[in-house]
């Protein structure tokens, strides 16, 4: 997170931050018990999964899996660039570039790019987050002269011209309008004021300054052959120039040292409310630890907080926990949506009881070994596609600074005891490195912050 000033401004911000990412845990698939593995997933080893890294001239990194099962490849390319590295008064530029990169490059007129890809047979998609900003193509194997000729194009020179800012920010307006109506979205999308008041040479200098190739990581998934595709992708990428280091993210923050509460006020059915605790980035240990405390408390119909909140005692509709390693300090969050007539109070009282049950115990054996399955399973059956496979090595590669982390995942979960989660629980769930925010519905057309 961004350092702002404190007050309400720091409340606003930590509301932000912690329903963005709690609407993914709202939306996250839920696992019922009876999906649950009861084996620990085959180790993934080098050479089960084979990975070939190269990095070119102009800094630009480069990652191959073959995998011949169907004729067809996934491409990532991973920008090191999200909301922490915005800077006030250009808040959601990050996102805005997510739309600006489909709308015309150097030797690519504008909406000509799904054009293209739609028309080869391809599909694309693109994600913005708080560290990164990716992009990535599922395309026919025979079609990769012409995706990275148009995604050269496009780092090489994207249109940032009046006409495209003007037709893809007021399509990105709209998105914060949608999400100020119908969920509190985070900085992701940014605030409407530095939207409307972004200007093009803030967008050429953010262009310049991320969309390098020196700040790149292409990922190439399926079936090719990794000599061949190395030299095409030093033959599309390998000329455009490397700029200067991007400055580091300002992601120092004052310690927390008291509770910090902001109620909000806003279209919706039932009241809801999410609870931050302050989180260790992916450079602990503990962060993979908190994985295996978010399987048990929050993922699926056999979780913690779903028998309690949802079955056993009948106050919740939703509810469920979030927890993804991040390149710096990050939130361990909780998402409750109450049912009709159950004040936030009383979801409160519940959660607490179940973190400080946790807390005070740790998991039973049964749970961490349920955990640590449900991950492992999870990560083997993301590697068995395309395009989850260019998305673990992205986001590894990125992340922990070494997709060959990714090979030792499995062991990390292995080795985590009780006492680990014990430990861990009670240095993350304090109460007061918290931050609580309560959506209050109103009426349509109401809102107040």
């Amino acid at each position: 997170m961004m350092p702002r000033k404190l007050g309400v401004w720091t409340a606003v911000l930590a509301l932000v931050s912690l329903a963005s990412t709690a609407a993914a845990a709202k939306t996250r698939p839920k696992t019922a018990p009876a999906a649950i593995p009861t084996t620990p997933a085959a180790a993934i080893t080098p050479a089960r999964f084979p990975v070939e890294k190269h990095t070119l001239g102009n800094g630009l990194v480069v990652l191959l899996h073959e995998d011949h099962s169907v004729p067809a490849v996934t491409f990532w390319q991973w920008y090191r660039v999200g909301s922490r590295n915005e800077s006030p008064g250009i808040t959601g530029i990050s996102h805005v570039f997510e739309h600006m990169m489909f709308n015309g490059s150097k030797s690519v007129p504008p909406k000509e790019y799904d054009r293209v890809i739609e028309s080869n047979g391809g599909t694309s998609n693109a994600f913005t987050d708080r560290d990164m900003t990716a992009y990535d193509e599922d395309i026919a194997s025979s079609r990769l002269e012409v995706l990275f000729r148009l995604d050269s194009d496009r780092m090489r020179g994207l249109l940032l011209g009046p006409e495209q800012m003007k037709s893809e920010m007021e399509v990105v307006k709209e998105e914060r309008r949608l999400h100020v109506d119908n969920d509190i979205a985070g900085l992701l999308i940014g605030w409407m004021t530095d939207l409307e008041h972004l200007q093009r040479a803030q967008l050429v200098d953010y262009f310049r300054t991320y969309y390098a190739p020196n700040n790149c990581i292409l990922v190439l998934t399926g079936d090719f052959d990794s000599r061949a595709a190395l030299a095409l992708i030093t033959k599309s990428f390998g000329d455009i120039p490397a700029q200067p280091p991007p400055p580091p993210p300002a992601t120092g923050e004052p310690p927390q040292t008291a509770e910090r509460r902001a109620e909000v006020r806003y279209p919706a059915e039932n009241v809801s409310f999410d609870v931050g605790y302050k989180a260790p980035g992916a450079a602990s240990d503990d962060a993979w630890v908190l994985d295996i405390l978010d399987s048990i408390l929050g993922d699926g119909e056999s979780s913690r907080l779903h028998r309690a909140l949802i079955y056993d005692q009948g106050l919740a509709l939703e509810a469920g926990s979030f927890f993804r390693s991040r390149l710096a300090s990050t939130l361990f969050e909780f998402f409750v949506e109450m049912k009709p007539g159950k004040s936030a109070r009383e979801g409160e009282a519940a959660l607490d009881q179940v973190v400080d049950r946790l807390v005070k115990d740790g998991p039973t054996e049964r749970e961490l070994e349920k955990a640590k399955n449900l991950l492992e399973a999870g990560l083997v059956k993301s590697l068995k596609t395309n395009n989850g496979a260019g998305e673990e090595l992205g986001f590894y590669e990125h992340v922990f600074g070494d997709y060959r982390t990714l090979y030792r995942t499995v062991d990390r979960y292995r080795r985590i005891s009780i006492e680990d989660c014990r430990r861990v629980a009670r240095a993350v769930f304090v109460p007061e490195r918290r931050t609580v925010v309560e959506l209050v519905p109103t009426p349509v057309g109401e809102r107040k912050p």
